[in-house]
């Protein structure tokens, strides 16, 4: 089960590095010139406004989103503290 965690915790963190560095990327050249991204900055302000005009239940999603990040990036610091 640890290692199971320790996956998920890695891949959690691949992607957001990777969508952190499709936002530069898509900022820095623009949304046209990006072939195999597509326009990340308009997803994301669609899914932010989605789930605005969900109400509660918008809320209650966006929680349950940032509680599995937040256990995805104990798990990680967890298993960054056994290896050093």
């Amino acid at each position: 089960m640890d290692r199971m965690m320790k996956s998920v915790a890695g891949l959690t963190n691949l992607a957001v590095a990777l969508l952190t560095l499709s936002i530069v990327v898509s900022l820095l050249v623009g949304p046209g010139n990006m072939m195999f991204l597509g326009n990340v900055v308009e997803n994301i302000i669609g899914l932010i406004s989605l789930l605005g005009g969900a109400g509660l239940a918008g809320l209650i999603a966006l929680g349950v989103v940032l509680t599995c990040y937040k256990m995805a990036g104990a798990v990680a610091l967890k298993s960054n503290d056994k290896n050093d």
